[in-house]
């Protein structure tokens, strides 16, 4: 998706954990707005989106200067206490401006140099191989959970016709493996799959977060409704894919090749 760009310096860039990712201490966000624009995005309700001119999708905020912001904000977090860091809560920082900003490079540079205790990436992005050489720094305190709704590409473009391939993020995913990053498979939100979806996952990682719109989009799935998605699934004759059961499905279907302490549900597979 083409997004228009726009370069702001922000006054922070560490937000308290709070709500959902209340587990951490921080959030951190390298962009404001995201061009993947995947059409169930919580982050549309937001009023990060809501009070914003344009189409969520259809523009990106670039946080300048953000490197020096959080070499600041980092030192005088850890003074008080353990620092935990999910990145990102509301943007993905990898989407495609990342290859020429390389904001996220940046936040990972400096924290190599000062670590927090643990660093949670959220992405769909294969641009996250790019920075392996900087997350084998931080060992066994990292994770990058690859968001992978689905393993049928047919499904990816009818939900999130912009994101990546998903055979792209399963290349991606034996890459992290190879290079001993720690990573995880987030099917969130649970899209239509096949029965074959565990059998391609199992090679690749000993971690599934499952999600759907009513665990995880912070209000029973009420938020979601909005935003028409049910139509979506009406299109393509599959609305009981769009229910509260949908994930016990998927949830089985991985039984049979994750053990059960290998498989996490909604905000628990998020958790540092």
């Amino acid at each position: 998706m083409k997004s228009d760009l726009f370069y702001k310096s922000p006054k922070t860039i560490l937000n308290k954990g709070t709500g959902f990712l209340s587990g951490y201490t921080h959030s951190l966000n390298p962009y404001t707005g995201c061009s993947f624009g995947c059409s169930y995005c919580y982050v549309r309700k937001m009023p990060v989106a809501l009070f914003r001119e344009g189409e969520w999708g259809n523009w990106v905020d670039v946080k300048n200067g953000a490197a020096s912001l959080l070499k600041k904000e980092l030192n005088r977090a850890k003074t008080k206490g353990n620092v935990t860091i999910f990145m990102s809560s509301s943007t993905d920082p990898y989407q495609p401006i990342e290859h020429k900003e390389k904001v996220t490079r940046s936040l990972l540079e400096v924290m190599v140099e000062n670590p927090p205790d643990f660093l949670f990436i959220q992405t769909r992005s294969p641009l996250v191989s790019r920075d392996i050489d900087l997350l084998q720094h931080f060992k066994d305190k990292v994770r990058v959970s690859m968001t992978v709704e689905t393993d049928r590409e047919d499904i990816r473009k009818h939900f999130t016709p912009y994101a990546p391939p998903i055979l792209a993020r399963l290349k991606t995913l034996q890459l992290l493996a190879e290079s001993g990053i720690p990573a995880q498979v987030a099917i969130a939100p649970v899209l239509p799959s096949s029965e074959r979806f565990a059998e391609i996952l199992r090679p690749l990682v000993n971690r599934v977060c499952i999600d759907d719109y009513f665990m995880g989009d912070g209000s029973g799935g009420k938020r979601t409704h909005k935003m028409g998605l049910q139509a979506l699934y009406r299109n393509l004759e599959m609305e009981e894919w769009y229910d509260p059961s949908a994930y016990q499905m998927v949830y089985k279907r991985m039984r049979q090749y994750f053990s059960e302490d290998e498989l996490f549900l909604s905000q628990k597979g998020f958790e540092p």
